[in-house]
């Protein structure tokens, strides 16, 4: 028990995630965390961060000796969160009908399915580009687009959009704060802790003071 719990900080840990995968693994989490169900846990903001950091003193080198810089690094970032939305929207399209469908139960409620529906089709741009800065609901934001048939078209646009918009922010911060104050390194965790509860604020703030609507 107590090895998997430490597993488990490690993995939401964002400087032992770059430093033991690398750019390899920073893709899959990222990919995972935009995309897959149960990739809610994972800590895109403040990795994506810490890798901005971490391009400001140095580039990503592979062990054949390829480097990636800060603008590569991020070209890639953005390409495995869009696909990771893509993979999401398409989860939620394919599971959609058969939720449609579900009788109503104490767990779920058809009304509110429709509801979410009646939200994508008159916000759901808003709620695709927004999400992506809100830890939790970045991961499922794409999944209940395809769940309620948000338009494809519309849907990819501001996939793109919205990924780029974070992507940018977050790694960009850490690169330009890092050339600027190179010794905020080693501040990190503090940094980390306060990106996280940040990012957070909104989702229990709306949880414990948002109208009930």
């Amino acid at each position: 028990m107590h090895e998997a719990l430490e597993l488990f900080r490690q993995l939401i840990n964002p400087q032992w995630i770059f430093e033991h995968g690398g750019l390899w693994l920073l893709l899959f989490v990222i990919f995972a965390e935009t995309g897959l169900f149960v990739g809610f846990f994972f800590p895109g903001d403040s990795l994506l961060f810490v890798t901005g950091m971490s391009l400001s003193a140095n580039p990503i080198t592979l062990s054949n000796g390829m480097a990636f810089n800060v603008w590569l690094v991020i070209l890639l970032v953005i390409i495995a969160g869009v696909l990771g939305n893509i993979v999401g929207y398409w989860f939620g399209a394919k599971s959609g009908p058969l939720l449609f469908n579900k009788k109503e139960s104490l767990l779920f409620k058809p009304k509110h399915l429709q509801a979410a529906k009646d939200f994508y089709e008159k916000r759901g741009a808003m709620a695709i580009v927004f999400a992506r800065f809100l830890p939790f609901l970045r991961t499922f934001a794409p999944i209940v687009a395809g769940i309620v048939k948000m338009d494809r078209k519309k849907f990819l646009i501001y996939n793109v959009f919205g990924c780029i918009a974070w992507v940018c922010a977050m790694i960009l911060l850490g690169f330009f704060l890092g050339q600027q104050f190179p010794g905020l390194e080693k501040h990190l965790d503090k940094i980390v802790i306060g990106i996280v509860l940040v990012t957070t604020a909104p989702i229990i703030y709306k949880v414990f003071f948002g109208k009930k609507s």
